[in-house]
């Protein structure tokens, strides 16, 4: 298949004239006959014609997997993984973190009390960088208190006791509401999340909910009620969504680690355009008890970290199954088999070539010399045919915006106006989705995974740029309700729609640096529950790739 991008049409619209789309679109009668016109001239058709085969419209389970190669605790797993990461001056790490509590050089009440003088700081007043949703100081400090008495005790729970981390506001943590970056969801949670739950189990000190795009249906970042997210590279441009807070605090050093999640990449594209490394496991690996439905099909939480054995760290202690969860019930128990090996010899990347340089020079720049550093560590690229972008694009774009319409039909019966125009503009388009197309979405993911499963057992992990562009400025004369800018959309989503269809894993590294210095993303594709294998190529990426500190950025270790 010879590799094309139909471009998008569709007009860039803020202030009055996207109100005016928005209310047109909501209305009887003309409205459906927008949305229809603007999902023809989108290409919609040639999708719906197209002939999904012999799928069926199921998607999961995925195939089991194999056995875990070593039977190491979680806990075991992530003081491994931080065993063997350096720790310099440069980067405040878990393993920084670990080594500055075990030398007495500070404690984990000292660590949260500068954090929290640093978020005062740099999330209020008129130049806040909107990363927080909701805090209770109080609480965290009571945290690091029963934290530092362990330390003190010489028993830590784990290598992240006393750790500050940070959570997405689409996870429940107890006492604080789930708003997923609304007015309207202000109930506080009765019990954590399973994530929080295990975060918390392993001593980790969580400072607070994170930002993000409302209900997370945009890559943007922007959220119309709780301020825009800015990026602490530069703070007049986008952080990336929809885990906006997640990726910004990591950058800013507030914490080492934090909580996103991922329907269409919002947890890979802020760590990319943030300059941090982001995780999707594999579809059910990281359980999502605790996590309000959006997108149930394609959803997964995770984490992002400083570097990829922060990552990997809070990878072995989050995942693995639980019972409240039917989606990672049947899975082979996750480890870090052969993580420190960075010899690559007989791993095969699997590249397309067109697809790969249609992005930024750049950011192809970049994210060639990653591709370098593993062949050099021993890797072989195979080349593979293009995808289908059409496809991709209509068949993610139908799901997940079909169950975001329907999980958020209650809030919209009552009073469409409590979401913002961009969330408004989307679920008018996800409920205007028929039947037909929801079930020839099912049939062609279906098909998607089972030509992907295949075409992988020539290749190890798949390599595309994370982004093709590294953050865009933020509309400032748009806020707070922002704009409808669909190619920036594209630009951002083109890479990394195929591994939320699928449900295989993927990893955002950092890859460089663009000319203006803004951070640039690699992004590798594997296998389903082959989460280490990715983590190992990640750190072989790592270690060959220079790395910066943003411009806004504060230190909380001596």
């Amino acid at each position: 298949m010879t590799y094309r991008r139909a471009p998008v049409k569709a007009p860039r619209l803020s202030g009055m004239a996207l109100k005016a789309m928005v209310n047109t679109l909501e209305r009887g009668g003309v409205g459906p006959a927008l949305v229809e016109k603007l999902m023809r001239d989108s290409g919609i058709e040639a999708w719906r014609e197209l002939s999904a085969g012999d799928a069926p419209p199921i998607q999961y389970p995925l195939p089991p997997g194999a056995p875990a190669a070593e039977t190491q605790t979680p806990v075991e797993q992530a003081a491994r993984a931080i065993a063997a990461s350096p720790v310099t001056p440069e980067r405040e790490t878990i393993a920084a973190f670990a080594r500055a509590y075990r030398e007495g050089s500070t404690d984990p009440v000292a660590v949260t009390r500068k954090v929290h003088e640093a978020i005062e700081r740099l999330d209020g007043g008129a130049d806040r960088l909107g990363l927080f949703i909701a805090r209770k100081p109080e609480e965290v400090l009571r945290a690091a208190e029963a934290s530092a008495e362990r330390l003190r005790a010489g028993a830590p729970l784990s290598v992240l006791d006393g750790v500050p981390v940070v959570i997405k506001d689409e996870l429940d943590l107890a006492g604080f509401p789930t708003t997923l970056g609304t007015t309207f969801r202000m109930e506080p949670a009765r019990t954590d999340s399973t994530v929080a739950a295990r975060l918390k189990a392993a001593g980790a000190v969580i400072l607070g909910k994170a930002n993000m795009q409302e209900i997370g249906i945009n890559p943007i970042g922007l959220n119309p009620h709780h301020g825009a997210a800015r990026n602490p590279w530069n703070r007049g441009h986008i952080t990336g969504g929809s885990s906006s807070g997640s990726g910004a605090v990591v950058a800013a050093g507030l914490c080492p680690v934090s909580i996103g999640a991922d329907g269409g990449g919002s947890i890979r594209i802020p760590a990319a355009l943030c300059g941090v490394v982001g995780l999707k496991a594999t579809w059910g690996r990281i359980p999502e008890t605790g996590v309000p439905p959006l997108c149930w099909n394609v959803a997964h939480v995770g984490p992002l970290g400083l570097t990829v054995d922060d990552v990997a760290a809070v990878y072995a202690i989050v995942a693995g199954t639980d019972g409240h969860d039917v989606a990672s019930r049947q899975q082979p128990p996750h480890h870090l088999s052969s993580y420190e090996d960075g010899a690559l010899k007989g791993v095969r990347l699997g590249i397309c070539t067109p697809y790969f340089e249609d992005a930024d020079p750049d950011v192809v720049a970049r994210c060639r010399e990653a591709v370098r550093a593993l062949t050099d560590a021993g890797a072989t690229v195979v080349e593979l045919p293009a995808p289908d972008l059409n496809t991709l694009l209509w068949t993610h774009s139908c799901i997940i915006l079909s169950e975001m319409a329907e999980a958020m039909l209650p809030q919209v019966k009552a009073r469409a106006s409590v979401f913002g125009l961009d969330s408004r503009t989307n679920l008018a388009l996800g409920r205007h989705f028929r039947a037909t197309d929801l079930i020839h979405a099912l049939r062609h993911r279906h098909r998607l995974t089972r030509e992907l499963l295949a075409l992988m057992a020539d290749v190890d992990v798949i390599v595309t740029p994370t982004t093709a562009s590294t953050a865009p400025l933020i509309p400032e004369a748009t806020l707070p309700a922002g704009e409808s800018n669909l190619p920036v959309v594209d630009a951002l989503m083109r890479f990394i729609r195929l591994a939320n269809l699928t449900g295989c894993p993927a990893l955002s590294v950092p890859a460089g640096f663009d000319r203006a210095g803004l951070p640039v993303g690699v992004h590798l594709m594997g296998r389903p529950y082959e989460e280490h294998l990715l983590l190992r190529l990640g750190r072989v990426v790592e270690r060959a790739t220079e790395r910066r500190t943003p411009g806004i950025h504060v230190r909380v270790l001596p």
